[in-house]
């Protein structure tokens, strides 16, 4: 009797095993058969377990479980609505909410999309609110990418190849492009690390290629390089790259091709030029006001500006960083929006140049939270790879991702299946785009434009509630060449600002 029971689990066990293996909407049953059940049985006593999950963003709000449970439901498309109230404690300080109409408007037929191309751009692109951040084919697998970039495809959204370079799988299924390029200048890359402009023109001209973007720095890590552990860089990544296969790749931290604020604004226009009039923009996580001042005085002195800037936020993720890095260099994404905006419009540049926003956008709030803080559209990484099926195992940088995300592992890749997670992608952007633009109608705005930073308001004690129009200082357009009185945090920095030097 025993013995036929032990058959009957056993057969039991073998026929659970060969589902998991063979299914495909799920990737760490497909690398961890039967034991991978025990993930979603915690999932199943989510509640009981909701505490041991929660974690803090930079602006003391909560990021947790039920943020990345949104993220899976959106995906998945099983997101309904929810029963009771807010499990938020809205008298406690950081609580932020949207300031609604009586009058609230219709939803438009379509979501807005944002015309990026100033007056040097000659192939402007329309850009998503919702894009596929930064993130490089080396750090995540081919079928990562695969998924990601058809998923751009199907929804009409933009994918930054992040700093790896242009594969074949960002290639294959015609999704829009934003090629960045860092400071390895991978795949337009000289033999001594330097920047190959006949090579970027080359990979620039292609059809999908619609931006390009040139990365000064990280939100997770500003000041340091990328890091692609050796065990990651097989002959394909290394083909891609132009690197040594097998060997640990460190980006330099700065660049080569400028040094001074004018030298960035003219590489800037250079790219544009290479790129045959496509777009042409940066990334930073902003460091210091003056910085950012010293850049505007270049723009307004040279004459050529940015299609877009994209803002970092510290807050933002990354596969491989000190900690010490991760959690204390870096200005928060609320504040280095409202900087880089601010600094635009008082040299009277804010309508040549669109603000992106990256950083922890996983949900609609946090779309229009960051239209109002500044940005034009919002880019998002860690929650597509929440909709690619990424756990956050936070293994990315061993090569061991269990659910073929984020690894060079064949085997693990595989069990990421490209059909079930593409369109995992597409809903996931849908979703939350359609839920940004239901905020913004029961705010009685029908386009981001009418967005205004009184509409947001955030408890800064038990007793006292302030607008984003009263936390932070809004300036007026050319009030920085006005010769006038200007606020005391923008004064100073004005002043030491220098169009021919970073360096205070």
């Amino acid at each position: 009797m025993v013995r036929k029971g032990l058959v009957a689990v056993a057969a039991a066990v073998a026929a659970v095993g060969t589902y998991d293996v063979l299914q495909r909407r799920h990737s760490l049953l497909r690398n961890y058969p039967v034991v991978g059940h025990l993930r979603y049985l915690m999932e199943s006593i989510r509640p009981e377990m909701q505490q041991y999950f929660i974690e803090r963003d930079y602006d003391g709000m909560p990021y947790d479980r039920d943020t990345r449970s949104t993220v899976y439901e959106r995906a998945k498309g099983t997101a309904g609505e929810d029963p009771f109230g807010t499990e938020l404690d809205v008298y406690q300080p950081g609580y932020e909410f949207f300031v609604h109409s009586v009058t609230p408007r219709p939803l438009p037929e379509e979501a807005p999309r944002v015309r990026i191309g100033g007056p040097g751009c000659t192939r402007p692109y329309d850009m998503a609110l919702l894009n596929v951040s930064a993130m490089s084919f080396g750090s995540l697998s081919a079928q990562a990418i695969l998924a990601l970039n058809r998923g751009a495809a199907a929804g009409g959204f933009a994918h930054d190849t992040g700093e790896g370079g242009i594969s074949a799988y960002h290639l294959e299924h015609g999704g829009d492009l934003v090629w960045e390029i860092g400071t390895g200048y991978f795949g337009c890359r000289t033999p001594d690390g330097g920047f190959d402009e006949k090579e970027f023109a080359r990979k620039a001209a292609g059809e999908t290629v619609r931006c390009v973007s040139l990365k000064l720095s990280q939100g997770a890590k500003p000041g340091m390089g990328g890091v692609l552990p050796g065990a990651k860089v097989n002959a394909e990544i290394a083909a891609v790259r132009g690197v040594p296969e097998g060997e640990t790749v460190i980006s330099p931290s700065s660049h080569r091709v400028f040094s001074t604020p004018r030298e960035l604004v003219r590489f800037i226009g250079r790219m544009r030029e290479l790129a045959g009039g496509k777009p042409a923009g940066f990334k930073l996580c902003v460091g210091s006001r003056r910085e950012i001042l010293a850049i505007c005085r270049a723009m307004v002195e040279e004459d050529i500006t940015p299609d877009f800037i994209v803002v970092d936020g510290a807050e933002g993720g990354t596969g491989a960083a000190p900690m010490e890095f991760v959690d204390h260099v870096g200005m928060p994404l609320t504040e280095g929006l409202a900087i880089v905006h601010n600094a635009l419009v008082g040299v009277g540049l804010r309508e040549r140049v669109r603000i992106g926003a990256s950083g922890k956008v996983a949900t609609g709030s946090d779309i229009v939270k960051r239209l109002i803080h500044g940005a034009d559209y919002t880019n998002a990484a860690r929650a597509m790879m929440f909709a690619v099926g990424c756990i956050q195992s936070q293994r990315c940088h061993t090569n061991k991702c269990p659910v073929g995300v984020a690894t060079q592992d064949p085997r693990r890749a595989h069990a990421l299946d490209v059909e079930d997670k593409y369109e995992r992608v597409r809903r996931y952007q849908q979703a939350t785009v359609h839920s940004a633009m239901q905020i913004m109608a029961s705010m009685g705005v029908t386009d981001p434009g009418q967005l205004r930073p009184h509409m947001l308001r955030r408890r800064v004690s038990h007793h006292e509630v302030a607008s984003y129009a009263q936390l932070l200082t809004w300036l007026e357009p050319g009030q920085l060449l006005s010769g006038g009185p200007l606020p005391e945090e923008w004064e100073q920095a004005w002043e030491t600002s220098d169009p021919d030097t970073f360096i205070a």
